[in-house]
């Protein structure tokens, strides 16, 4: 889980007069940096186009909503600026609408085009729906097919293209030019960004009392431009936060490096925010005017997800709930109290089965769940025992969450066990209490082989498996990877041990264990250093030497 981090090094003339402001959390929350006069001139500039946009033909007033559950539990209110429940689940159509109804008629006559990851999608569609004209939308291949299917039903074109956003932007820009279609950005135009700022004038026209801070998704800049210069020209006390995907932060690169910075890969289960590069106006207005940048990981956004729903018995995409998960981070780092937050929930736009995946990872990311592997003596009297050390007798039971077990030796049995925790250091006093009984103990709660494959193989040992090495692979998923990566195996390398779950995610996961001839073992080296994927060789890990080897 990753905290605030510096971004700013080396202020530009636009940044003069502007403390650096993204200050490392540890000492707590600096007061929102000063503006400099160009910031203030951006922000100045922007709010006359927000007031002016051109938003609700087809948007609606969100409301703001305190999160009661949430708020009881950090001991701070957190609002949740409900962008989710927009016609078409998202943010998007403010901005798209803003640039289409401000298109010359001739521009909007031929027809517009888009790339889009499939929130924007939806609202270039569904304003060329309300203003009668063709849209065509490219969207990545990884797009959730909830998406494509909402655009085809507005009328929209699809045409799929690529594996990110900026894959589909590039194709997009072809078609463009070969049929004459105008081009509807999905955030780096002042028109789109104006449009996005209306999220920021309903909120503040909403909760006139006191804001703290306003924590806000960024893909490609958009939405945290267009908010971040509305609330600086009216209420620049307030912090804005910026909140990227850990595997998708370009725009955190970017100002670190005081331009920007176009990412060779970006993880895709926040698919609304997976962009490789930012644009070039939203660096320019994010960097002047946005206070901190702030990263969350996929069990934390998962958690958020969980948290959203547990409130509001609605369910958000991973995008729409980064804002939540790092208002979580804040609070725990700066230890506050009695604070007022914003988060703004962008989107729902959600595949059903990936579901399963967030929640399995949001206990991880709530770091609810703890996992042990346990020693056991196979000896009358010895299971029990243990089990009253999970729930002593006079007292609540923890609850059980996992428990796995195959007898495998003599004198001894091994137990996969996983138990729900109220606190994060819970885990490593339980695993404490059963070593001082005589149970010895691996505290498995954050190794990713154990809560990735190991949970669901215990008890598979083999005689066969003589000389047996293990790897862990990852690979993006997508239509036909998996045969992909077995073709590429050696055909005369014995496979002992396969190991693949599809849960939704970005990324497949897969167990092998392979017996390599000693003639082959330079062919093996040179096959996992070829590699187009990351891979983890996972022979000496103690888990697997407890359950499988």
């Amino acid at each position: 889980m990753a905290a605030a981090r510096p971004m700013r090094e080396s202020p530009s003339d636009a940044d003069k007069g502007r403390s650096p402001g993204i200050a490392g959390i540890v000492a707590g929350p600096a007061p929102a940096a000063p503006l400099s006069k160009s910031a203030q001139a951006i922000a100045g500039a922007y709010l006359r186009r927000i007031l002016t946009a051109r938003v609700y033909d087809v948007a609606v007033e969100t409301p703001l909503e305190i999160a009661k559950n949430l708020s009881r539990r950090l001991g701070n209110q957190v609002l949740l600026k409900r962008e989710d429940t927009q016609s078409v689940f998202s943010f998007k159509l403010r901005g798209a609408y803003n640039k289409m109804i401000n298109l010359a008629p001739e521009a909007l006559r031929r027809g517009v085009i888009c790339a889009s990851a499939g929130n924007h999608a939806q609202g270039v569609a569904l304003g060329a729906k309300r203003l009668g004209v063709r849209a065509v939308i490219v969207m990545p291949v990884t797009t959730p097919k909830l998406k494509v299917d909402a655009v085809h039903a507005l009328g929209g074109e699809v045409v799929l293209h690529g594996d990110s956003y900026s894959d589909a932007y590039v194709h997009a820009l072809e078609i463009e030019k070969a049929q004459g279609l105008t081009f509807v950005h999905p955030f780096d135009d002042p028109d789109v960004i104006a449009g996005q700022g209306t999220v920021a004038m309903e909120v503040l026209r909403q909760h006139q009392g006191p804001i703290d801070a306003v924590f806000v998704a960024i893909g490609g800049g958009g939405l945290i431009s267009g908010v971040a210069a509305y609330i600086k020209a009216l209420r620049p006390e307030i912090k804005v936060i910026g909140v990227q995907a850990a595997d998708s932060d370009a725009m955190i690169q970017s100002v670190r490096k005081g331009k920007r910075v176009t990412l060779g890969d970006v993880g895709l289960f926040s698919d609304g925010t997976a962009v490789k590069l930012v644009g070039a106006e939203t660096f320019r207005v994010a960097r002047a005017l946005v206070d901190e940048y702030m990263t969350v990981d996929t069990d934390a956004a998962c958690a958020a997800i969980k948290d959203v729903f547990q409130d509001t018995r609605s369910i958000l995409e991973p995008a729409g709930a980064l804002g939540v998960a790092a208002i979580k981070q804040y609070v725990e780092a700066h230890r506050l109290k009695g604070r007022t937050f914003v988060a703004i929930t962008c989107g729902a736009n959600m595949n059903f089965d990936r579901l399963r995946f967030v929640a399995e990872r949001a206990e991880f990311g709530e770091q609810r769940e703890a996992l042990y592997a346990v020693t056991v003596p196979e000896e009358r009297g010895s299971f029990r025992r243990f089990c009253e050390l999970i729930g002593p007798p006079g007292s609540a039971p923890r609850q059980v969450t996992e428990f796995n077990y195959r007898i495998s030796h003599a004198d001894k049995a091994h137990v996969f066990v996983g138990i729900s925790i109220a606190r994060r250091d819970e885990a490593g006093k339980i695993a404490r209490h059963f070593e001082r009984h005589g149970f010895p103990t691996a505290n498995l709660t954050g190794d990713e082989l154990a809560k990735e494959h190991v949970r669901h193989m215990v008890g598979g040992r083999s005689d066969l498996a003589q000389g047996e090495r293990l790897f862990r692979f990852e690979f993006p998923e997508r239509p036909g990877a998996l045969m992909r990566f077995l073709n590429s195996m050696h055909p005369d390398w014995n496979i002992t041990l396969f190991h693949y779950r599809n849960q939704g995610a970005d990324y497949g996961r897969i167990l092998v264990g392979l017996v390599v001839p000693d003639k082959d073992s330079q062919a093996l080296a040179t096959f996992l250093a070829t590699l187009a994927f990351p891979w983890v060789e996972e022979t000496d890990n103690p888990v697997y030497r407890l359950f499988l080897s």
